[in-house]
């Protein structure tokens, strides 16, 4: 059997931390920042968990599965 191939795309837009939680970036912080106010960028800008309902495709991508 050959192995399996790690998405390119998931494998820069998450990473595994230490207890196994999958951590993610928020979208919406990349252009168009002018109507955003302060609070919702300062918001965006911290990186996330993904949801229990996605960890498993999220996980089939990375080849963890």
């Amino acid at each position: 059997m050959p192995k399996m191939k790690t998405n390119s795309g998931a494998k820069k837009r998450f990473t595994l931390t230490g207890s196994g939680e999958i951590k993610r970036k928020h979208a919406y912080k990349s252009h168009i920042l002018t109507k955003k106010t302060k609070k919702q960028k300062r918001n965006l800008t911290y990186a996330g968990l993904v949801d229990g309902a996605d960890k498993s495709n999220v996980k089939l991508l990375l080849g963890l599965k």
